[in-house]
């Protein structure tokens, strides 16, 4: 019997990557073919995801594909879809994961992660595996939930079916090499002439757009509006971005990401402070469109950072990076670019043939859609703050300004989809649910109420939307009171911190409504949060624990209001999308 080889053609590899993954996976094939089918059954390997914003899904999904069509079954889950017991009976795992925020596993992972992490977690001895870690090295924590998982299934006596491998921000080419040394492991175990059991295949892959990090699309800036009012801190501005004939199709609680295009600005000082010419050849390109179109010049990146260090150790830099404690070197470099790195440190005096490896890419910046396909099907509407800071030389974020100011009426950027599968709406239109998002957290709010709206759907609604000031902050205030006078949004409630003596966030709303809020949950609602991930979604998580330990009581009611709200996180009841 014979192996159907199939490799996605939307995996996120390029052609070039496939055809050679493709040539690797029918080598392995035609080794089966000469030997006679038999009864044994195809071995299956368990392939877990842990995800933030979707690419390892895709990821596992493409594995899984690769491994089929080298005779392999798969079976592809989330990380908390798994626990330590239920790895007992698995004799092969993959895991590909990500790491979220300063070396946090993603939602997904972390329920898994604290079960395995667990000193009564049992022992493996029975399990191969090998894990993919994708990471941002420009994070001191690089892909640490891979190398934690990785080292944590090692103490419990687990062997490597494959070394891990830690990607950076441009993960196709290790991913597919990965993908290729952990097949050929797995083949080589495969009995002979084996091929992926139909009852035990990974699910079909879902369809992907051509668009991606790549190739992204030319998107039309149709509609780009400031939401917040006069004497707002903030500038946070509503887009529409013309979807054309992308053939793009978008969900509610999707994001889209953006690849901007850096401050012509900044490059013409950059250009004047590295004391090279615009033309001159980097990389294969002028230095002016390397520093515009492919480097990222807004935040230095770590190997800049050294190499001032090292040209300059008596300064203040080189102390810092020395140091052991990386606090200090962190708040010294809070606000800073890298023209102002340089123009502390004058006598850097870089080559031309230095200075690619002194930038990171260039990376897209993804937002939380807050339009539904079902409202506004031919355009994707975005909520975005401008990052805007400094006196001497303001200082802007490389895509809000790139999207407020650079984007002309007759000009287009470039996006692409990121589905997020994880964080929709309930399928029953009659679930309750309760949102949780201040400030742009709000965006895909607006989005679930359009789709809640145009199906109908007669389950209750709750908002809670909280800023600075309400006469300036309140965004798509006509909107939302428009909802909560029709009927839509069964409850709004509001916290603007600024407004009395006594600062009010959204947590302090929920913890007054503590009793409702439970008796809503009781009922099978489920709960949203969106926004900022440093604070505001770890003082609602917080809040929450609290307001479920007053209402269920007893003497050892911290744990059982902790374990209420794993098993709401288990069932997909409490799901968050923060940055």
């Amino acid at each position: 019997m014979t192996s159907t080889l199939f490799i996605p053609t939307d995996a996120p590899f390029s052609t070039a990557q496939q055809s050679w993954l493709g040539g690797f996976l029918a080598g392995l094939a035609s080794a089966h073919r000469d030997v006679p089918a038999g009864p044994a059954a195809s071995l299956t390997v368990t392939v877990l995801y842990g995800s933030q914003t979707g690419n390892c899904e895709l990821l596992a999904e493409d594995f899984a594909a690769a491994a089929i069509g080298a005779g392999v079954a798969a079976n592809v889950q989330p990380l908390d879809a798994a626990t330590p017991e239920t790895l007992t009976e698995v004799g092969h795992l993959l895991i590909i994961t990500s790491t979220y925020g300063e070396g946090e596993m993603p939602d997904n992972a972390e329920l898994f992660w604290d079960a395995i992490s667990d000193e009564n977690a049992p022992r493996l001895e029975s399990l191969q595996f090998s894990v993919l870690g994708l990471g941002d090295t420009g994070y001191d924590n690089f892909c640490e939930a891979g190398k934690l998982l990785d080292m944590r299934l090692e103490q419990l006596g687990a062997q490597r079916l494959a070394p891990r491998v830690d990607c950076d921000v441009s993960y196709e080419d290790e991913a597919a090499a990965w993908i290729s040394t952990a097949v050929e492991a797995l083949a080589k175990q495969a009995p002979a002439g084996a091929s992926g059991s139909p009852a035990a295949q990974a699910p079909p892959s879902k369809a992907r757009s051509k668009w991606n990090r790549k190739n992204p699309y030319a998107a039309g800036l149709v509609e780009n509006r400031v939401l917040s009012g006069a004497g707002s801190a903030k500038e946070i501005r509503h887009y529409e971005l013309a979807l054309g004939d992308s053939g793009i199709e978008y969900a509610a609680g999707d994001a889209l990401a953006v690849m901007p295009r850096n401050d012509p600005t900044l490059i013409e000082l950059l250009l004047d402070q590295l004391g090279h010419g615009p033309d001159t050849e980097v990389a294969g390109a002028a230095l002016a469109d390397a520093l515009q179109h492919t480097w990222e010049i807004r935040t230095p990146s770590k190997d800049l950072i050294g190499a001032l260090a090292e040209r300059n150790p008596s300064g203040e830099l080189a102390a810092l990076v020395q140091r052991e404690d990386r606090e200090p070197l962190e708040n010294w470099l809070y606000g800073k670019d890298t023209l102002d790195l340089l123009e502390l440190n004058p006598s850097h005096d870089f080559g031309v043939d230095e200075l690619e490896a002194l930038f990171r890419p260039l990376q897209h910046r993804a937002y939380s859609i807050s339009s539904s396909p079902l409202a506004s099907p031919d355009r994707i509407h975005l909520t975005v703050a401008s990052v805007r800071h400094g006196a001497d030389r303001v200082h802007g974020g490389v895509c809000s300004t790139f999207l407020a100011d650079r984007v002309r009426a007759d000009e287009a950027a470039g996006i692409f989809l990121q589905p997020n599968q994880a964080f929709r709406l309930p399928d029953d239109g009659d679930v309750p649910v309760i949102m949780i998002g201040p400030g742009t957290g709000v965006a895909p709010f607006r989005a679930f109420l359009q789709e809640r709206a145009a199906t109908g759907a007669r389950g209750r609604n709750w908002l809670f939307f909280g800023d600075q000031h309400e006469a300036s902050d309140f965004i798509y205030a006509d909107e939302l009171r428009a909802h909560a006078d029709a009927g839509l949004l069964t409850r709004l409630d509001l916290a603007f911190s600024r407004d009395q003596a006594e600062k009010i966030y959204v947590q302090t709303r929920m913890r007054e409504q503590g009793a409702e809020l439970y008796a809503w949950l009781e009922e099978g609602a489920h709960l949203y949060v969106c926004g900022d991930a440093t604070r505001m979604a770890k003082d609602v998580d917080a809040a929450l624990v609290e307001i479920v330990a007053a209402q269920i009581g007893g003497a050892d009611r911290a744990t059982a209001a902790a374990e209420y709200v794993n098993d709401l996180k288990r069932a997909k009841r409490y799901v968050r999308d923060v940055y």
